[in-house]
């Protein structure tokens, strides 16, 4: 069986520690979708691990698989393996063939897009690190991907391909001269042959590549649990988020069948479980319509730090929460959670349960709001609507909740749900009546003992 693991916001809600949470019964924890943009932050015994590419289950020993429908940078791969085994963790990471690999010369094509893209005010807010020009290559059906590194020439083969096409794009469509970029080695095809080829060459010593769809039901079919693992959140998925402020893949649900090549009704007959922050976060542009305060360059219309009716209050959230980008550092944006947002979420992925994070981060606020529905010309909408205009255009109508005082919060872990102040149970209790499914876990804080265990998922 599977548990699959999908964030219900807009990325950021506390996926990797779900996992490591539950990650005790599982034997396979599979990422299936997005790249080294994802921070996924895990506390154990006292340590913090941040991981952006190797799969969360690491922590706890359990075989990682990186599934096809990831973008693998093999630099931050290797470079994540070798910093776990110096902090005497030995991660055993398999990639699949299938999946696409980052090159240099995508990194350097984000940095361009996004420079250009901002001066028309038309930024994403991307990480900067390849991952939509790799999954735009994989689309254009000209990517390298992970089986090609295994193969020599094979790799030249393509390489000799795809990267006079960069070359021209850098020259041609931006005006900009190869040899004076910071990387010019990143369009050089000898320069990318011999770093790749021995990247292929890693790989292969360490038997770390599989054929993901085979072997995950092999895996299945000897008994083992399977955990599915998605990056970032619903909001930022491609076909169902706030287009173009959108990551290059599928976060929902759906995302874990194509990406890792198990069936629909593998996963659908498993646990989906909703990863849902207690307030709303996140990192870049696009609206938000319960937002506080605001952050420059994210914020669209935000001009000046400090200028919003409620940023003294935006302002405490972030620091009390830690909100700051786990990939990039940049400083979170904050709002009040927003619930037409969440019911897009479950209908999307269909959960089971849900896990709440960060619900101390708000302890000590006299009330809180939440967005429980939206107006959008003179009518009441429960959930967001299909365009990023219209939603930027929407109203959220709020519900003001009582709040809760600041609790002994590892008294609480120990004594369990029923030591929660009674106004956290409210808020909480509302949220899984909205959405439809019974709360598995919630988070009071970062380690793995810090978290209220409602109900074990079944494999």
């Amino acid at each position: 069986m599977t548990v699959t693991i999908v964030g219900s916001q807009l990325g950021d809600e506390g996926k990797g520690g779900v996992v490591d949470l539950y990650g005790e019964d599982a034997d396979l924890v599979v990422r299936y979708q997005g790249g080294d943009n994802a921070g996924h932050t895990v506390v154990e015994g006292g340590e913090t691990y941040k991981l952006s590419l190797v799969p969360s289950g690491a922590v706890r020993g359990k075989i990682g698989v990186l599934g096809n429908g990831c973008v693998v940078n093999p630099r931050t791969l290797f470079e994540e393996i070798d910093t776990l085994r110096e902090r005497d963790l030995d991660p055993d990471v398999r990639v699949a063939r299938r999946a696409h690999a980052i090159l240099p010369y995508h990194r350097v094509l984000d940095g361009i897009e996004e420079d250009v893209k901002s001066e028309d005010d038309q930024e994403v807010g991307t990480t900067g690190r390849g991952i939509g020009p790799t999954y735009e290559d994989k689309a254009g059906r000209r990517g390298v991907r992970i089986g090609d590194l295994l193969d020599p020439d094979v790799l030249r083969e393509k390489l000799e391909y795809v990267v006079p096409q960069k070359r021209a794009v850098v020259e041609d469509v931006y005006g900009l001269s190869v040899e004076d970029l910071d990387d010019p080695d990143a369009f050089d095809v000898d320069a990318l042959f011999e770093e790749y080829r021995e990247y292929g060459q890693r790989l292969a010593d360490g038997d770390r590549t599989v054929n993901a769809s085979a072997f995950l039901a092999e895996a299945m079919a000897d008994g083992k649990n399977v955990m599915l693992e998605g990056a970032q959140g619903t909001l930022i998925d491609i076909d169902h988020g706030n287009y173009p402020y959108v990551t290059s893949s599928n976060p929902t649900a759906g995302g874990a069948c194509t990406g890792t090549g198990l069936a629909p009704g593998v996963v659908g007959s498993g646990d989906v479980i909703g990863i849902v922050k207690a307030y709303l976060t996140r990192v870049g542009s696009g609206p938000m319509p319960t937002e506080l305060g605001g952050v420059v360059g994210d914020t669209p219309g935000y001009e000046e730090q400090g200028e919003g009716d409620n940023e003294e209050l935006a302002t405490y959230i972030r620091e009390e929460g830690d909100e700051y980008g786990t990939v990039t550092g940049r400083p979170r944006r904050v709002a009040w959670l927003d619930m037409p947002m969440l019911r897009h979420a479950a209908r999307v992925s269909g959960f089971t349960g849900l896990a709440v994070n960060h619900v101390d981060t708000l302890a000590g606020l006299d009330e809180l709001q939440v967005g429980h529905s939206y107006t959008l010309d003179g009518e009441e909408l429960e959930t967001i609507p299909a365009t990023t205009e219209e939603w930027a255009r929407c109203e959220a109508n709020f519900r003001t909740f009582e709040g809760w005082p600041e609790q002994d919060w590892d008294e609480v872990a120990e004594e369990g749900y029923e030591a929660l102040h009674e106004n956290a149970r409210a808020y909480l209790e509302y949220i899984s009546d909205e959405l439809g499914a019974p709360i598995y876990a919630v988070g009071i804080g970062p380690g793995r003992d810090q978290s209220l265990v409602l109900e074990e998922p079944e494999f």
